[in-house]
C-alpha cells in the first residue's frame, strides 16, 4: 500500500516542532544535503542502467530482424525448389509416381490385414470389456487394454473412412457396415468409462482407487487427441492452399471429438445430486428422518479428501468440484424442502441442522468459497418465522374447526352433554384444544430457544382470547334468543352453560400447568413473557366461566319475572318469597349437581347478590307501604332468604351480606325522630345514598310528605357537616336504579 503523500510543510513540521529546533537548522540542512546527493547518485545509476538496457534491446532487435528477413528469404527459395523439384532432378516424376505406388501398396496391405484381423480383435475386446462392465464397481483389469486396442483401430477406421472418401457410394456404405461392430463397441467403452465416472467414489469406497487412477489416463490421453483433432482442423480451415494434403497424419485425421475430461465432471456432478435424491427417497422422502440420518455427507467428504483427490491430477481440484458439488445438491434438496410445506418439527430441526452443518464444516476445513451460496441463502432464521406462522395456521386451523364443532353442537343442543367421571357437564373441547396447544409448546420447545417458546406462548394467548371472545358471543346470542323467542330455541341452554362454565375451569387449570411446567426452562426475561401471557388466557377463561354463571343467574331471574314484579305489591303481604325461594331451589339443585363446586360456590355469592339487588331494587321503586304489614312481611322474608340460603352457605357468611337489608328495614321500622340514627348505621357503610333513602321515606305509608321533607333535612345536613362520601370500594347499593315516577306507573301497569 502506498504511504500517504505528505507536503513540504508537514516535513519541516516534523523537523520543528519547538523553538529550540531552530538551533538545529545548520545540522539539519546538512544532512538533508547528504540524502540528496545519495537520490541523486541512485538516480544517475539507474538512469545509465536503463539505457544501456534499452541500446542493448535495441541491437538484439535489429540482429533479430535481420535473421527473421535472412530466414524468410531461405524458405523462398525451398519452397520454389519443393513445388518444381522436376528443374532439379531429371528422373523426379518417375521417382515420384514409384513412391505412391509403393505407399499405396503398403496402405493397402497394412488395411487388408487390418480388416481380416478386426474381427477376432473384436471378439476379445467384447468378452474384456463385458467382463470389466459386469462389476462397475470392480478392479477393471482390461481398463487400459480395451482402451489401447479401440484407439488403434478407431485409428484405422478413420484413416480407412478418409481414404475412402473419393470412393463410390456403396464401397463407402460396404465400409460402414463393415465398421458398425466397431462403432458398437466404441459408443458401449464410452458409456462404461462414464459409469466409472458416476462411480468413483463407490469405486474408491470399495477399496479401487486404482481404477479412478486408469480413468483418468485414459481422460487424459484422449484430452490430448481431442487437442491434435482440433489444431488439424483449424490448420485445414486457415490453410490458403491444401497444405493438409501433404501430409498422411492429417489425411487420415476424421477423428470425433470425446470431450471425456468435460464428460467424466459431468458425470460426478450428476452422481452427486443422484446420491442426495437416492438418500432422500430411502427415507421414505421423509425430510426429519433424512436429517437424523445425513452423517454419509460427512464421511463422503473425508473419503473425497483423503482417497479420492490423490487419484486426480492437481488441475483437475476435484476436490473443490466434489465440495461445491455437494453443497449445491444440499441447498437444492433443502430449498425443496422448505417449499414442501413441512411439519413445523421439521423447521425447527432444519434451523438446528443449518447449523451444525456450518460447524461441522468449518471443522473439515473447508473453505467458505466452497459453500456458496449459503444454505437458505444464508436466511435460515427465516425458517424460525416460517415455523411460528406454521404455528399460527395450524392453531388457528384446527381451533376454527373445533370452534365450529363445539359451537354448532352449544346451539343445536341436539343431545345432553357428556358427563364426566366426576358427574360434572362438560365437553371434549377443552382437552381438544389443549392437546393442540401442548403439541405445538413441546415442538417450540424441542427448538431450545427461549425466544421461539414465548413467541408460541403469545400465540396461544392469541388463539384463547379469540376462543374466549366467541363462547362471550354464542352465550349472549344464545340466552338473548331464549328470553325474546324461548318457543323458537332449543331447550338445554342452562345444561350447555354448565359444560362451558366447566370447560373453561379445566382450561384455566391447563394453562396453570403449562405456566408451570415451561417457566422454569427459559431465562427469566422470557419467563416473565410466558407467564403474563398465560396468566391472561386464564383470566379470560374465567371470565367465560362468569358469564356463564351469570347466564344462569339471569335465567332463573328470568322466570322469576313474574314473582319478583308482585314484590312489594298488594299479594306480597300474603308471602311471594316462597314461589322465589322454590324456584332458585329448583335450579340450584341442578346447578349444584353438574356445576364444578368452585364454581357453584362463585354463582351461589353472585346469585345471593342478585337476589338482594332485585329485592332493593323492588322496595325502592314500590308503591306505599303498609306499616308495620310491610315491616313485618319483610321480616318473614329475610328469614326465609336465610333459612334457604343457609343451605348452601354458613350463616356467619351470610350474615354480612343480608346486613343491608336488615339497616333498610330499620330505616323503615325508625320513628321520624329516630331515623337519623338508624341513617348514619347505614350511611357508614354504604355512603350516603340520599335518592335510595328519600325514594324509601316517600315510600313509607306512615309518614307524610312534611315529615318526610324533615327526615331528610336532617340527613342532608349531617352529610354536609360530616363530609359523607362513597366509600372507596362500591357495596351493593351501586347496583340499585331508582326509577322515575313514569317508569314506576309503566312497570306497574
Amino acid at each position: 500500500m502506498a504511504a500517504p503523500s505528505i507536503s513540504a510543510a508537514q516535513a519541516i513540521g516534523e523537523y520543528l516542532q519547538s523553538p529550540d529546533d531552530l538551533l538545529k537548522l545548520a545540522a539539519y540542512r546538512k544532512k538533508l544535503e547528504k540524502e540528496k546527493a545519495s537520490i541523486d547518485a541512485r538516480l544517475k545509476s539507474g538512469v545509465k542502467e536503463q539505457l544501456d538496457a534499452t541500446r542493448d534491446g535495441l541491437r538484439k532487435l535489429f540482429s533479430t530482424r535481420n535473421n527473421v528477413q535472412a530466414i524468410k528469404d531461405e524458405m523462398t527459395s525451398m519452397d520454389r525448389l519443393c513445388a518444381d523439384p522436376q528443374n532439379v532432378v531429371s528422373t523426379f516424376d518417375q521417382i515420384s509416381r514409384v513412391s505412391v505406388v509403393h505407399r499405396n501398396f503398403e496402405l493397402t496391405e497394412e488395411m487388408v490385414n487390418n480388416l481380416i484381423e478386426m474381427d477376432s480383435k473384436l471378439d476379445n475386446l467384447e468378452d474384456m470389456l463385458e467382463m470389466d462392465s459386469q462389476d462397475i464397481l470392480g478392479s477393471a483389469p482390461n481398463l487400459l487394454r480395451i482402451h489401447f486396442q479401440i484407439n488403434k483401430l478407431e485409428a484405422f477406421r478413420n484413416q480407412t473412412m478418409h481414404q475412402a472418401k473419393r470412393s463410390t457410394q456403396e464401397t463407402r456404405a460396404n465400409l460402414v457396415r463393415r465398421f458398425d461392430r466397431l462403432s458398437k463397441l466404441i459408443e458401449a467403452f464410452d458409456q462404461y468409462i462414464l459409469g466409472v465416472a458416476r462411480n468413483i467414489l463407490e469405486i474408491v469406497r470399495a477399496g479401487h482407487p486404482e481404477v479412478v487412477v486408469k480413468l483418468m489416463k485414459i481422460v487424459e490421453i484422449e484430452g490430448k487427441e481431442d487437442e491434435k483433432a482440433i489444431a488439424m482442423k483449424l490448420v485445414k480451415k486457415a490453410a490458403k492452399l491444401d497444405v493438409a494434403a501433404k501430409f498422411r497424419s492429417m489425411q487420415a485425421n476424421a477423428r470425433v471429438i470425446k470431450y471425456y475430461r468435460s464428460k467424466v465432471q459431468k458425470c460426478i456432478i450428476e452422481s452427486i445430486k443422484v446420491s442426495f435424491e437416492d438418500a432422500f427417497a430411502q427415507q421414505g422422502n421423509n425430510p426429519a428422518a433424512f436429517l437424523e440420518n445425513s452423517l454419509w455427507i460427512y464421511q463422503d467428504i473425508m473419503r473425497i479428501e483423503e482417497d479420492v483427490v490423490p487419484c486426480f491430477p492437481p488441475d483437475y481440484e476435484i476436490y473443490n468440484l466434489y465440495i461445491r458439488e455437494y453443497h449445491r445438491s444440499l441447498s437444492n434438496l433443502i430449498n425443496k424442502i422448505v417449499t414442501s410445506a413441512p411439519e413445523a418439527s421439521v423447521l425447527l430441526q432444519l434451523h438446528g441442522w443449518i447449523r451444525e452443518y456450518k460447524k461441522s464444516m468449518k471443522e473439515l476445513n473447508v473453505p467458505p468459497e466452497l459453500l456458496e451460496p449459503p444454505l437458505l441463502d444464508g436466511n435460515e432464521q427465516s425458517l424460525i418465522e416460517d415455523y411460528l406462522k406454521l404455528i399460527i395456521k395450524k392453531l388457528d386451523e384446527w381451533t376454527a374447526n373445533l370452534m365450529k364443532t363445539e359451537v354448532e353442537a352449544f346451539t343445536k343442543r341436539e343431545e345432553p352433554p357428556e358427563v364426566d367421571s366426576d358427574g360434572l357437564y362438560g365437553t371434549q373441547g377443552a382437552v381438544i384444544l389443549f392437546q393442540m396447544i401442548n403439541q405445538q409448546v413441546d415442538l417450540a420447545l424441542d427448538s431450545g430457544q427461549g425466544m421461539i417458546l414465548a413467541r408460541t406462548v403469545e400465540e396461544v394467548n392469541r388463539v384463547m382470547r379469540s376462543v374466549q371472545d366467541q363462547w362471550t358471543k354464542v352465550v349472549d346470542a344464545e340466552y338473548k334468543k331464549q328470553i325474546e323467542k324461548p318457543e323458537e330455541v332449543a331447550g338445554g341452554l342452562v345444561e350447555y352453560c354448565i359444560a362451558l362454565a366447566n370447560d373453561q375451569l379445566k382450561c384455566a387449570d391447563f394453562a396453570e400447568t403449562l405456566s408451570g411446567r415451561i417457566e422454569p426452562l427459559v431465562s427469566e426475561k422470557y419467563a416473565a413473557t410466558i407467564h403474563d401471557r398465560l396468566n391472561d388466557a386464564i383470566d379470560g377463561c374465567l371470565d367465560v366461566a362468569k358469564k356463564c354463571t351469570q347466564c344462569l343467574i339471569d335465567i332463573i331471574f328470568n322466570d322469576l319475572k313474574p314473582a319478583t314484579k308482585l314484590l312489594f305489591q298488594p299479594s306480597w303481604y300474603d308471602g311471594i318469597i316462597a314461589q322465589i325461594v322454590e324456584t332458585m331451589r329448583d335450579y340450584l339443585t341442578d346447578y349444584q349437581t353438574y356445576l364444578n363446586s368452585a364454581l357453584f360456590d362463585l354463582l351461589l355469592e353472585d346469585l345471593i347478590d342478585s337476589f338482594l339487588v332485585a329485592y332493593i331494587s323492588a322496595l325502592a321503586n314500590s308503591a306505599k307501604l303498609r306499616i308495620p304489614a310491610a315491616t313485618e312481611r319483610i321480616k318473614d322474608d329475610i328469614t326465609e332468604a336465610y333459612k334457604f340460603f343457609g343451605t348452601y352457605k354458613k350463616t356467619k357468611d351470610l350474615e354480612p351480606r343480608f346486613e343491608v337489608l336488615e339497616m333498610i328495614l330499620s330505616l323503615l321500622e325508625a320513628s321520624k325522630s329516630l331515623v337519623f340514627l338508624s341513617y348514619w348505621s347505614f350511611a357508614k357503610v354504604h355512603g350516603p345514598n340520599i335518592a335510595f333513602v328519600e325514594t324509601l321515606m316517600k315510600n313509607r305509608g306512615d309518614l307524610d310528605r312534611s315529615a318526610v321533607n324533615e327526615v331528610m333535612e336532617s340527613v342532608k345536613r349531617k352529610v354536609k357537616e360530616e363530609g359523607l362520601t362513597d366509600p372507596p370500594d362500591p357495596t351493593i347499593m351501586k347496583k340499585i336504579a331508582i326509577q322515575g315516577t313514569f317508569s314506576r306507573f309503566l312497570t306497574r301497569t
